[in-house]
């Protein structure tokens, strides 16, 4: 099934940072075959139920582009409803930047983090995330530039990365769309810098496994975040 790279092995990881012109940070992720566009916004107003509370707000909003796939997709919300699937990657990539942000620090704003997926190759939630560490760093070091920020709220990098186990029990790190659609069991990890887990996402789709099994893929999934979280240090001059 996987051809010249090994089990463990991390598809290539291309990051131009400060892609668009107008945002005040953005980058661009090639992720093996996946392609994201991420952009990191900032607005002078939090939600209602925040409003007053003297914190600020993180949230994301992520697409896929009609052709991002093999067959052309209707584009969401023109004509069709936001899918259950994309509505949960967007909860998914707010609340992991969330959990590393000291959001008192950041004050009444709301950082709005879009994620569109160019191209689709499997794994596109954990290069979304990858993606939003990397514009929402840059915003928030713009917004100290100008003197809005007295220092970067962001306290940790986190990083992610998916996992299966395929038939005959093999372990296999950041699935394509291929071998992700065979997989018996699919889960995807995000971590901290400091080797501590954002989130755990997973389900037996072919079947049970055990907790040994988990705990093994969570040690797994952790040590390869923390090779995408010095990517991104690399990135970021940091």
């Amino acid at each position: 099934m996987r051809k010249n790279r090994a089990w463990d092995q991390l598809r290539n990881i291309e990051i131009i940072p400060n892609y668009l012109k107008y945002a005040e940070g953005s980058a661009l992720v090639r992720w093996g075959n996946n392609i994201i566009l991420a952009a990191a916004s900032v607005d002078d107003r939090v939600p209602p139920f925040l409003k007053g509370a003297g914190k600020g707000w993180i949230t994301a909003e992520y697409s896929m582009f009609p052709r991002s796939t093999d067959k052309r997709r209707l584009r969401e919300g023109v004509g069709t409803k936001v899918s259950g699937r994309s509505h949960e990657i967007q909860r998914m990539i707010g609340r992991d930047l969330r959990a590393v942000t000291d959001l008192n620090m950041l004050g009444e704003k709301t950082i709005t983090l879009d994620c569109e997926v160019i191209q689709a190759d499997g794994g596109t939630r954990i290069a979304s995330i990858l993606g939003g560490v990397v514009s929402i760093f840059l915003a928030f070091k713009k917004m100290v530039y100008e003197n809005q920020l007295f220092d970067n709220p962001l306290r940790e990098l986190i990083g992610g990365v998916s996992l299966g186990i395929v038939k005959g029990g093999k372990i296999l790190v950041d699935l394509d769309y291929e071998e992700d659609s065979k997989a018996l069991l699919d889960l995807n990890i995000v971590a901290s810098e400091k080797g501590e887990v954002v989130e755990v996402q997973g389900a037996g789709e072919g079947g049970t496994f055990s907790k040994e099994k988990l705990l093994e893929l969570v040690d797994i999934g952790i040590k390869k975040s923390l090779d995408i979280i010095k990517i991104e240090k690399e990135i970021l001059g940091i």
